[in-house]
């Protein structure tokens, strides 16, 4: 696949960067672990924005399936714009962020230092305000990011949030996942889905469905194709899409699945059925990482990057500027 555009080569570049990051982070994971095992946390919290956050409720659905502890997200807002003194404690605090700028996650991450969460800074610039006040600063070590469409920085902090859980349950198949994940997201990378570009570029709306860790990449894709092709596109739980959602679809509307192969996928093709017998035109691509299921929807939206980015230029885009967005968002 050539690069035609800063997208489509920072998607490319994405398995190196979790490569690199995975190893320049081995310390502070083990860290990470002891902290985790020496305070038994009753639950996490998370505070993100934008894809970010999308990584963040990534994290969320692996850290209540494999360490049985819930994971809330918080709005930054509460503190930075309402004041809010949070009664936080037996928790841990795990803030994402691409620039560590933002004034709203900072005021929070201050917030839970106040009340005496550990911190844990997920971010690219680990000179940021973010990082340098964040107990421990997990870098991403994904290098300047020209395109305002996140993809690389996408990549490397949901690789990050699995390990972290990795390093929380101390599980060595998802140790060994982990480490062949740059290689399953190089073999990723180079996969096309032909056929979601033929009927997405020609799209006036869609849907993106997904259940468990692959619902936070459906909402990732729909996400993409707003940014980059100024498509209405919605991500959507397979069990949701079943409510009020369903009544929007017509004939041949389209609904892309992201399917990982873990124990959603019977319900998640049961709603494909049912979309598909509502008119639907259904596209589920499929790629799985090799060792662990719990890493597909992250080699899922690696091949879907490269997807989006040709549907942009399809559509007659640049997907490095959208039209209205700026790369560094600092929302209060």
């Amino acid at each position: 696949m050539n690069a035609q555009t800063h997208m489509a080569d920072e998607t490319l570049q994405a398995p190196d960067v979790v490569a690199r990051m995975l190893d320049e982070n081995r310390a502070a994971l083990a860290a990470i672990g002891a902290l985790y095992r020496s305070r038994n946390p009753s639950h996490f919290i998370t505070c993100a924005r934008g894809s970010s956050d999308h990584a963040a409720a990534y994290f969320k659905y692996l850290v209540e399936i494999a360490l049985g502890a819930p994971c809330c997200s918080i709005g930054a807002s509460v503190v930075s714009i309402y004041g809010a003194r949070l009664r936080l404690r037996d928790a841990i605090l795990v803030t994402i962020s691409q620039s560590g700028k933002s004034p709203d996650i900072i005021a929070l991450q201050a917030e839970a230092k106040r009340a005496g969460v550990p911190t844990i800074a997920i971010v690219n610039d680990s000179a940021s305000p973010l990082a340098e006040a964040a107990d421990i600063c997990l870098p991403l070590c994904a290098g300047p990011e020209l395109s305002v469409a996140a993809t690389k920085t996408f990549i490397a902090s949901a690789a990050m949030s699995a390990a972290i859980v990795s390093a929380c349950q101390d599980d060595s198949r998802m140790d060994a996942a982990n480490a062949n994940l740059p290689a399953d997201l190089a073999e990723a990378a180079m996969l096309r889905w032909s056929e979601v570009e033929d009927v997405v570029a020609k799209a006036q709306s869609l849907y993106v469905i997904g259940r468990g860790p692959s619902l936070p990449m459906a909402q990732e894709a729909a996400l993409k194709l707003k940014e980059t092709s100024g498509l209405h596109a919605e991500g959507f739980s397979a069990a949701e899409v079943m409510h009020g959602p369903m009544e929007l679809v017509t004939e041949g509307f389209p609904v892309l699945v992201f399917s990982p192969n873990d124990d959603a996928a019977a319900t998640n093709a049961a709603s494909a059925r049912a979309l598909q017998d509502a008119g639907a035109r259904m596209l589920q691509p499929e790629f799985h990482a090799a060792l662990h299921p719990a890493l597909d929807p992250i080699t899922l939206i690696q091949t879907f990057y490269g997807s989006a980015e040709r549907i942009a230029r399809a559509r007659g885009r640049n997907p490095d500027t959208p039209r209205l967005l700026k790369k560094v968002t600092r929302t209060l």
